[in-house]
């Protein structure tokens, strides 16, 4: 079953990312929705990878077909375009170009390509796919042991607030590794993994069901830095705080639980549309802001062209590259998915 509202959801986080980081080079605004925002925006990607993997997966057999055909698809959906990034950023920055991300050694090439650190907005992907091996734990759980993974779920978060998010980074002979960005991303993970575990089954009233709780989106930009009225620490240690992760858990509870799937503001071509190319968005949108702020123009005009830019080198990206290697890679698998779920996969 396709739930289109994820889309815009998706959507929404790619455009966070990118009106933070475009506040962020260009002071636009005097910076009020930069500082750091964009991290609620890779935290709503986050809570959406682990619900739909848990969504997708959990109720299917954990069998070799199976577990091959995942990791096709994983594979098809993340590694292509993040690749030809990598290689492309090590390839101007060793030549002195900076048009895209700074990768300047063999031994930061390698960090990338080891999913053990990344330049720039880079950092999420190693989170990203250190998570699909975690799934993997849970997807063997859930048949027979489902109560394993809540679990180990909420002891993995008491350890990681008792030991305060360990810093574990560093580099081993000149290869860097930021294994902290993992520890802290995996709250969001798992929270993700709980609510896609009870999608289906959890028995929400119809009065409950209400396209007014949409405006728990407005929860989003109330935690920015400079828009905040909360004095604690916690606008500044977004990723360390508690406190944001039950904030970010309302607002995704209430947009895929609460509002309707036909809200018109969740359910829209223009949603579908970039959220469907959000991932090539993600990915490229810092490059363009940055060479745009270089050109003389005014702030409103570099934010028409950045963003027309980015939206139009996501969607060559994802029409002509993103999208035909995942259809490559998928075609591999032994296992072949149903129409139906074709189309739920096309969201993961």
């Amino acid at each position: 079953m396709e739930i289109r509202k994820l889309y815009t959801l998706r959507a929404l986080a790619a455009l966070i990312v990118f009106f933070t980081h475009f506040s962020d080079v260009t002071n636009w605004l005097g910076g009020a929705l930069g500082g750091g925002s964009g991290a609620y925006g890779v935290m709503l990607f986050f809570l959406l990878s682990g619900f739909l993997m848990a969504y997708l997966y959990l109720e299917r057999g954990f069998q070799k077909k199976d577990i091959s055909h995942y990791f096709l698809a994983r594979v098809g959906r993340v590694l292509p375009l993040y690749l030809a990034v990598v290689f492309g950023s090590y390839l101007l920055s060793i030549s002195g170009n900076d048009a895209l991300y700074n990768i300047p050694d063999i031994n930061a090439l390698v960090g990338h390509l080891l999913f053990l650190h990344g330049d720039s907005v880079l950092w999420s992907i190693p989170p990203e796919i250190q998570f699909y091996f975690i799934f993997i734990i849970f997807w063997a759980c859930a048949k027979s042991r489902k109560g394993y993974i809540y679990v180990s779920i909420f002891a993995v978060m008491i350890l990681l607030f008792l030991f305060n998010f360990p810093r574990v980074s560093g580099d081993f002979n000149g290869v860097p590794y930021n294994e902290f960005n993992v520890l802290r991303s995996l709250p969001y993970f798992f929270v993700g993994v709980i609510f896609g575990m009870n999608y289906k089954s959890l028995m929400i009233p119809q009065y409950l069901r209400r396209h007014w709780f949409v405006l728990a989106l407005c929860l989003i930009p109330l935690m920015y830095p400079d828009l905040t009225t909360v004095t604690s620490d916690a606008k500044r240690k977004m990723w360390l705080s508690y406190e944001v992760l039950f904030v970010m858990s309302t607002v995704f509870f209430c947009v895929v639980f609460l509002v309707p799937n036909n809200n018109v503001l969740l359910a829209n071509k223009f949603g579908d549309f970039i959220g469907k190319i959000s991932y090539s968005l993600y990915l490229l949108h810092m490059p363009v802001i940055v060479q745009v702020n270089k050109l003389n123009l005014s702030v409103e005009l570099k934010l028409i062209l950045s963003l027309s830019l980015s939206i139009l080198a996501a969607y060559i990206s994802f029409r002509y590259f993103e999208k035909p290697m995942a259809k490559l890679i998928r075609g591999k698998s032994p296992n072949k998915l149903s129409l139906g779920q074709q189309t739920s996969r096309t969201q993961a």
